[in-house]
């Protein structure tokens, strides 16, 4: 029983074939499948069908994201852990997303609902598994290696962190604990060698922060920052580092007003990896290294 990464993000978007220009011709997503009123998307090395879909809505956010296990049997024990920790769960039929088998779908402490599952069609990449070159002649946009991370906001961290901790098994690579100690602020989770695969920070219920891709490295990062200039897309922190994962990023917006990030370099984490503790009153230094300072927007625009 594993889970070995996150495998989807399905977001909430108002205009479904502007936000699929954006995906595809900017951020770089390659369009995969339609269904009703949701398009699927892979970032071009991402072998299986699908890490991102689009939904067409009346507001902005996240529907859910998911992790991959390794067996489909590996549900039916989870299902059973998830039960006995208190949370309400539900089987998601054989096909009720494009290529994609059944799922367990649960909401946490913090009111977003998760899926495992096992099962999806694995459609491979353009540069193939035999003597691949580097990268594909025909990507486009800031062409993200794959989903990274999603960050969550919510009230109760300790519940939730305790949930991803004791029943997926998860490690937690960082804190943010307030200065006196008493109260979780902010927690960062991995189940692969990231330094995060999900992420919470105190604040409403059941509200997206950002959705991540992964690029190669800190030039990748600035020429994201000039192609969402040249397409006028809004940027909301231009290229820097964080103080936590030591990751370097841009955060920018979708049209419908869901924040992205480009994301590359951190740390790498391992079994025994120690958790590592900001203080609240460091929090300007911790998300922004540099600035060493939050920015209004930053905690306030949720979706």
């Amino acid at each position: 029983m594993s889970i070995m990464r996150i495998g989807r993000v399905e977001l909430r978007v108002m205009d479904l074939e502007k936000s699929v220009d954006y995906y595809t011709n900017i951020i770089g997503l390659e369009e995969t499948g339609r269904e009703g009123d949701r398009v699927y998307l892979k970032a071009w090395d991402e072998y299986d069908h699908h890490s991102v879909i689009l939904q067409k809505a009346d507001r902005p956010g996240m529907d859910h994201f998911a992790f991959k296990v390794r067996h489909v049997d590996d549900l039916a024990q989870y299902e059973k852990k998830i039960e006995e920790f208190g949370l309400t769960l539900k089987r998601v039929t054989d096909g009720s997303r494009l290529k994609e088998g059944e799922a367990i779908r649960f909401e946490l402490p913090t009111g977003h609902f998760v899926e495992l599952y096992a099962d999806i069609e694995r459609v491979g990449t353009a540069t193939g598994t035999l003597n691949p070159h580097p990268w594909p002649l025909n990507a486009k946009g800031i062409a993200p290696h794959h989903l990274d991370h999603v960050l969550l906001t919510g009230d109760d961290l300790s519940n939730v962190t305790r949930f991803f901790m004791e029943v997926l098994g998860f490690g937690q690579s960082e804190r943010i604990m307030t200065v006196d100690g008493q109260e979780m602020v902010g927690s960062f989770l991995f189940t692969t060698n990231k330094a995060h695969d999900v992420a919470f920070v105190k604040g409403p219920d059941a509200k997206l922060h950002h959705a991540a891709f992964h690029v190669d490295n800190f030039y990748d990062v600035l020429k994201a920052a000039d192609i969402l200039t040249m397409k006028d897309v809004q940027i909301e922190v231009t290229p820097t580092r964080h103080g936590i994962t030591r990751g370097q990023t841009i955060y920018f917006f979708d049209p419908s007003g869901n924040r992205n990030e480009a994301f590359c370099s951190g740390y790498y984490t391992y079994q025994d990896f120690p958790t590592i503790t900001w203080t609240e009153d460091k929090i300007g230094q911790g998300i922004f290294y540099h600035r060493r300072a939050l920015i209004e927007s930053f905690m306030s625009a949720l979706t």
